[in-house]
């Protein structure tokens, strides 16, 4: 492959002209393509099909005699990219240069947990060194259950190399990769991208010699990466037991901190913290839809809120009943206690008639009155991270982050309400908090907010369109 590149790259420079630079560096070109050249001689014929070696010594005895006459289009012609996506791709358990990982791969189901599968070339390999069907089923079934062939019943000591992977308790010597690169170099104009993977007790000095032994081999590039260096590894076959005790040790942490809340919670606020007779107060009159109404919150000495009183329009009507019960019920739950973001969390996003338009310029729709009023009280009450946790900001909040959309992209996605509903100051799930997304209108028939679907914007919830469809 790499001669025909360069034999193309020879008709090129003959019709245009030798990449810049070839002049002044002729010689060292010429002398780079000969050494490719020569490499074939050390190839073992009789490890290689005939026709295969034969091509190939055509093909660069073309390149050696035409260059010197015409030079060449390209400095270099070929290299081995990075191919972990390209082995899923082509639904390869690898794709030559480098090792498997592992004998098991994990797979994550879309419904919630994982399963293992056992790589698909470990069957075929233990065919080929002559192990009966019933033989390969018990060793595929003992790797499926113990994550590893060693021990495997049946296994001949000779062929446990055969599955040695980059990481696990049967590996390739960091050594063995090196060699692996420097024997595919010679044929490659350029660097090899594949990680060297060197075990947890590597030391400074084997990093050291892994990087000199590249550079004997003519190694391009060499990248390495010991077993275990950071905190969240990405890929692995096996938690390690320190691993493990750290997991165990910081989730009892979390449990504890968990329960010495709780405790905290109901032993000072299992009584209700009446509000004082002479108490500060805000009054809203607000407007979802066609229904108008006034919420006054009663304060705390320290501005605590804790009672809420919903009037609306139509006295003595059941949603007036209705909201009547609903302040009590929340102004007990917070004289009881419960954080307003509790009931922030809780009451977001839920979805019934009257819903709307609003005429509050922080909060433009509404998908209820009880959406309306607690998104008014978590921007009154609630401090600014508060409210970024619950995906709650004010119009200058929103506006700032259609001014900075990068900056808003590096904040950590906000987890959707347990409703279905989707509040507008949170992304959309699947889409990135992007200025677009950001800016996305409302739909004008159920209030939710809208999806860009090409040039246009459409409704998730009732299938409204902005009109282009």
């Amino acid at each position: 492959m790499t001669g025909a590149a360069y034999e193309t790259s020879v008709r090129l420079a003959e019709r245009i002209a030798p990449f810049d630079g070839f002049a002044n560096d002729r010689e060292g070109m010429l002398r780079v393509l000969e050494m490719h050249r020569d490499e074939l001689a050390k190839v073992d014929s009789h490890l290689v099909p005939g026709n295969l070696i034969g091509a190939a010594q055509a093909v660069w005895g073309e390149v050696i005699s035409q260059a010197p006459v015409f030079g060449v289009r390209n400095a270099q012609a070929t290299l081995l990219a990075p191919t972990g996506t390209i082995g899923l791709l082509m639904d390869c358990d690898t794709t030559g240069i480098e090792p498997d990982l592992g004998l098991v791969k994990f797979k994550t189901l879309v419904g919630g947990g994982t399963m293992t599968i056992v790589n698909q070339t470990v069957p075929r390999a233990l065919a080929r060194l002559g192990y009966s069907p019933a033989e390969v089923e018990a060793i595929t079934a003992f790797i499926d259950e113990h994550k590893t062939i060693v021990g495997a019943p049946g296994l001949a000591g000779e062929h446990l190399p055969v599955f040695a992977c980059a990481m696990g308790d049967n590996v390739i010597s960091h050594v063995g990769h090196i060699r692996m690169m420097a024997a595919a170099q010679p044929f490659l104009s350029g660097a090899i991208s594949k990680t060297v993977n060197l075990p947890e007790s590597a030391t400074i000095e084997d990093i050291e010699q892994a990087y000199i032994d590249g550079w004997k081999f003519g190694l391009k590039a060499v990248a390495i990466y010991r077993d275990n260096c950071k905190v969240g590894q990405p890929l692995q076959t096996a938690k390690s037991a320190l691993a493990e005790t750290s997991e165990e040790v910081a989730e009892l942490t979390r449990r504890i901190e968990a329960l010495s809340r709780e405790v905290e919670v109901n032993r000072t606020r299992s009584y209700r913290e009446r509000l004082p007779r002479h108490r500060r107060s805000r009054t809203y009159a607000f407007q979802v839809a066609d229904a108008e109404g006034y919420v006054t919150v009663g304060e705390y000495a320290d501005g605590r809120p804790g009672e809420v009183f919903i009037k609306v329009s139509k006295q003595g009507s059941t949603l007036a009943g209705v909201m009547d019960a609903f302040s009590i019920s929340v102004s007990l739950g917070l004289q009881h206690g419960v954080p307003l973001e509790t009931f922030v969390r809780k009451y977001v996003n839920m979805r019934f008639e009257p819903a709307g338009i609003t005429d509050d310029p922080e909060i433009r729709i509404a998908s209820s009155l009880v959406d309306y009023i607690f998104r008014r009280l978590a921007i009154d009450y609630l401090d600014t991270e508060a409210r970024d946790e619950l995906g709650i900001h004010t119009a200058a909040e929103r506006a700032g982050e259609l001014l900075f959309p990068m900056e808003e992209m590096a904040k950590p996605m906000v987890q959707a309400s347990e409703q279905s509903y989707v509040s507008a100051e949170q992304p959309l799930p699947g889409v990135g908090s992007t200025a677009t997304g950001v800016d996305a209108p409302y739909c004008y028939s159920c209030g939710n907010v809208m999806q860009r679907a090409g040039s246009c914007y459409v409704c998730p919830s009732c299938g409204s369109t902005s009109g282009c469809s």
